[in-house]
């Protein structure tokens, strides 16, 4: 999903850019697919291809497909990321799409009717996978429907408040005494009474208190999980490395938030690029460095974030952290900085040790070297194609 736009938003542009008949979005980590009301889809509808995915958590890749009351519903999964999600009425149509998409290397899962006979391809029901709960569901792209029913809502609800509340309301609107018809003198000496308590008060409870100041928020305080981020980065730098015909691959980058990568091309164009990217890596921004070198990002889901800190102090863990990649055989650069963090009353500094490694080990390995040790952050990992090898930087917050 393109940065700056709410899912609705940027299945509102999407709908305008391919037919204004698809009026149902849904949005399921951070991928949108569209629908349409006179094809049969309604709101609420569970998609097929995120029930497959919540049924089947232990696949990144999949590709299946099911015969269904003379039809034929096909699935492609990447790298966690939707490819299709379609239903042909032709089986001949359905089992010719399958048969291009098993050319795609390193499907962790084949699902296909036996009668296809296709390799390595195990036949299951739907009725296995799919329970009707799944988290991703289309909804309506247009606020009008929501905004009748709201609006239908609050008028009952008003109608209802007014029926039971009616008689203390006709209290509040009946005729009140006149100021007029109030002694002047008497008026102004109950004034100047309020106003004398009203300073009394003040100055017992010291009502007039100094401005809240936010409290300070820890770095460490907003962790995410240490083999989890590391799984995230493998994952997301797999998607984006995926062959192009035409274009190789150089390098790329998971950092904080966004994973991005660099194809040079070799003799393909960019409407190749284009082409295909679309297709195996959908949603993912692309730019134009050159005509000869494309750069292309996709933004990290959010992952909950947990607190983590060592209570081991700066030069401990420095000596701790040298014998571990001493034990293992694996070069690193390991430094001690510091960091302050600060608001408007007060301030506090951080000791951090920042490790910077090259090493052949995937990413869950290699965080792995850190079983241990608490307050560990992989801030950037990245992957160089030439040279076949990791580069890793880690932080961990010392006490």
């Amino acid at each position: 999903m393109v940065s700056g736009f709410t899912p609705r938003a940027y299945a509102a542009k999407l709908a305008r850019g391919i037919d204004r008949k698809l009026n149902r979005y849904m949005a399921y980590n951070g991928l949108i697919g569209l629908g349409a009301r006179s094809q049969g889809q309604r709101s609420g509808m569970p998609s097929i291809a995120v029930e497959i995915i919540e049924s089947l958590p232990g696949y990144a890749s999949m590709l299946c497909a099911f015969n269904i009351d003379k039809k034929y519903v096909l699935v492609a999964v990447r790298n966690g990321v939707i490819l299709h999600d379609l239903i042909f009425d032709n089986e001949s149509d359905a089992r010719e799409r399958y048969a291009e998409l098993t050319e795609i290397p390193d499907w962790n899962a084949l699902i296909a009717p036996a009668a296809w006979g296709m390799p390595r391809a195990v036949d299951r029901d739907l009725g296995d996978l799919i329970s009707g709960s799944g988290h991703g569901v289309l909804r309506p792209i247009s606020k009008i429907g929501a905004g009748a029913m709201s609006l239908l809502m609050l008028a009952l609800f008003a109608v209802f408040f007014l029926y039971v509340f009616r008689e203390p309301i006709n209290q509040i609107f009946k005729p009140n005494p006149q100021v007029a018809k109030i002694n002047p003198e008497l008026a102004e000496e109950y004034k100047r009474q309020v106003e004398e308590k009203n300073k009394e008060l003040d100055k017992e409870f010291n009502m007039h208190q100094e401005p809240v100041v936010e409290p300070l928020v820890m770095p460490f305080e907003l962790l995410p999980d240490v083999i989890e981020r590391a799984d995230l980065c493998y994952r997301a730098i797999a998607f984006l490395m995926q062959p192009v015909t035409g274009w190789n691959q150089v390098s790329a980058e998971c950092g904080e938030t966004y994973v991005t990568a660099s194809f040079n091309r070799s003799f393909g164009t960019l409407d190749d690029f284009y082409n295909i990217a679309s297709d195996i890596m959908p949603g993912v921004f692309v730019q134009e460095k050159s005509d000869d070198e494309i750069y292309v990002r996709a933004k990290l889901p959010e992952r909950v974030a947990v607190p983590s800190q060592d209570d081991r102090d700066a030069d401990t863990l420095v000596r701790d952290l040298t014998s571990r990649f001493q034990a293992i055989g694996l070069n690193s650069s390991i430094n001690i900085a510091a960091d302050v963090v600060s608001n408007e009353t007060q301030s506090v500094e951080l000791f951090i040790v920042e490790v910077s490694a090259e090493s052949k080990l995937e990413p869950y390995q290699f965080m792995q070297i850190f079983d241990g040790f608490g307050g560990v952050y992989m801030t950037k990992t990245s992957w160089n194609v030439m040279k076949r090898t990791w580069n890793y930087e880690v932080i961990i917050y010392a006490k």
